[in-house]
């Protein structure tokens, strides 16, 4: 199953869950995002040829993400880039998301593990802005 989350004609994130599958190779993102996330079911024996890339130059002007639970149960609350909550999903131990616009927070609802690719180089909290949350009130899950 795959999820998207829109707001105001945007994708603010694409979630893969850990129980999609289809043969051969699926791109979930459109060509306009920085991060590309794709989904892939080979079979036994197939070959990716060896390959390198080439260095194409590419201009980024927003930080896109792409989060993997590895393990435990997290709730990810979406807000509008004007800072002000829209909805939340419940990410488990092997579901995939992508953050692509808008605001997001994090609550970690039992102990978990996540591993996140994003451009870089990081530049700590000159990459983002906080603000207040609705981590600890009752919020809308879909």
């Amino acid at each position: 199953m795959v999820e998207y989350i829109n707001y105001k004609k945007s994708i603010f994130a694409i979630i893969i869950r850990r129980d999609f599958q289809k043969e051969g190779i699926e791109f979930f993102t459109p060509d306009s995002f920085s991060q590309q996330v794709a989904y892939m079911k080979r079979g036994f024996e197939y070959r990716i040829e060896p390959h390198v890339h080439k260095i194409v130059n590419r201009d980024i002007s927003v930080t896109q993400e792409v989060l993997l639970i590895k393990s435990g149960k997290v709730r990810v609350d979406f807000y509008s880039n004007g800072k002000k909550y829209i909805e939340s999903r419940i990410l488990l131990q092997g579901d995939v998301i992508l953050l692509a616009d808008g605001g997001h927070g994090f609550k970690m609802l039992e102990e978990s593990e996540i591993i996140e690719v994003k451009q870089g180089p990081y530049a700590g909290d000159m990459d983002k802005e906080r603000f207040n949350s609705v981590m600890d009130k009752d919020v809308k899950i879909l």
